[in-house]
């Protein structure tokens, strides 16, 4: 007996003496949800490296146990993916290819370069290049294992506003919005298993959103925000199981959106916000707005936390909305930048604006309440942080830096 229990503490020791990873867009459950504590302000928040002069890139870093991954695109011609040692950030390996496009005058100021934040399975990097291009490369060495041409594979017209749709996997594939439609691709050989929802949306179709699992009404499913509607999307066959036409200004349907018991959250450019019911009848599925109200959510997909959706709207204020009611319980007086990216932890929000500037809330549904902020970047941070155990990664347009709370 004594011999068992000494093998279970030295397996739970070890289990436990394992890194918190981020292995894909917004970590490790895709809600922006991770375990804590956290500390009540950024006071002993500290920089541990930094590895500056990369090319500018919107894709969020991806962390494995020993490495981390981030993508740049080099003058204005090519996308490189590069694998940094996760205690030192020294370079381990590099790939690229060549990518490049000019996205629509209106959206210029944005930039031109890659923005899709890539995958990871543990053994394969899912890297989505501007060009509707999915790559998968060995997580060690680097190599590239296949590609995917979404523009010579399904006869499409190059995206306008470049590959946005930041991959999804599971044990049999990888799920994305590319080429016109939502596809499943196969993880071993990169051949499409199945293609569905094609997208007339304005622009060229060129979808933004992406996909995320869920379970509503009883039914296992892929939840796809297209420019045009909102749908729940069988993961084996790719039938559709339901759907609703999300109105929005130029098919912006930007936000992930975000399942919530048997209800759907999302918040559109020019639209509205609200909340979709999933019902099922005889194993037919239907969606109907459980309410809605006019708001308009921007790019910043929400947290949830205790049945309450936090974000930051297209009028630059942070908002809490109760899920249940329908209503917003505050507005933030203060203005911010054009985009966060959030992550919770129990009662704690990290919110890292674009103008690089990192804030501490509380998740409060009562009031707006800042508990610390803290400048970490000169350049702007359209990247998605990562928040892994006292880690957090922040790529900025010029390089990328770990920070670690003491």
């Amino acid at each position: 007996m004594r011999i068992i229990l000494t093998l279970a503490l030295i397996a739970t020791c070890t289990a436990a003496a394992e890194p918190a990873t981020w292995h894909q867009w917004r970590g490790p459950t895709r809600d922006g949800v991770v375990a804590g504590p956290w500390p009540d302000d950024l006071k002993k928040f500290e920089q541990i490296w930094r590895v500056g002069k990369l090319g500018p890139s919107y894709s969020g870093p991806i962390v494995a146990a020993g490495r981390v991954f981030t993508t740049q695109t080099v003058e204005k011609k090519t996308e490189v993916v590069t694998a940094h040692d996760r205690a030192t950030g020294q370079e381990l390996w590099t790939a690229k290819w060549d990518g490049t496009l000019s996205v629509p005058f209106f959206a210029a100021k944005n930039g031109s370069w890659i923005r899709a934040t890539p995958a990871y399975d543990g053994a394969t990097l899912y890297v989505g290049g501007i060009r509707d291009l999915l790559v998968a490369l060995d997580g060690a060495t680097g190599r590239e294992k296949w590609r995917l041409d979404f523009v010579k594979e399904l006869a499409a017209a190059p995206p306008d506003f470049g590959f946005v749709s930041s991959p999804l996997v599971d044990e049999t594939g990888v799920y994305v919005q590319a080429g016109g439609y939502f596809v499943k691709v196969d993880k071993a050989t990169g051949k499409i298993l199945w293609k569905t929802l094609k997208d007339g949306g304005g622009m060229m179709g060129s979808a933004f959103s992406s996909p995320i699992f869920a379970t509503l009404a009883g039914q296992d499913q892929v939840l796809v925000q297209t420019r045009t509607k909102l749908a729940g999307v069988n993961r084996g066959d790719g039938a559709e199981l339901w759907s609703k036409e999300i109105p929005s200004f130029r098919g912006m349907n930007i936000l992930t959106p975000m399942p919530h018991d048997d209800g759907v959250f999302t918040s559109t450019y020019g639209g509205t916000t609200r909340l979709l019911k999933i019902t099922s009848a005889g194993g037919t599925l239907t969606a109907a707005d459980a309410w809605s109200f006019k708001y308009e959510g921007n790019m910043t997909t929400p947290v949830v936390v205790d049945g309450h959706a936090y974000f930051l709207g297209k009028d630059r204020r942070f908002v809490c909305v109760d899920l249940k009611t329908g209503k917003d319980t505050w507005r933030s007086e203060t203005r911010f930048g054009e985009y966060w990216s959030l992550v919770a932890s129990g009662d704690k929000l990290l919110a890292l604006d674009a103008r690089g500037t990192l804030y501490l809330l509380k998740a409060n549904p009562k009031e707006f309440t800042l508990l610390d902020q803290r400048k970490v970047a000169e350049t702007e941070t359209w990247a998605h942080l990562a928040v892994c155990g006292g880690e957090v990664c922040i790529r900025d347009l010029d390089g990328l830096t770990l920070f670690r709370w003491k």
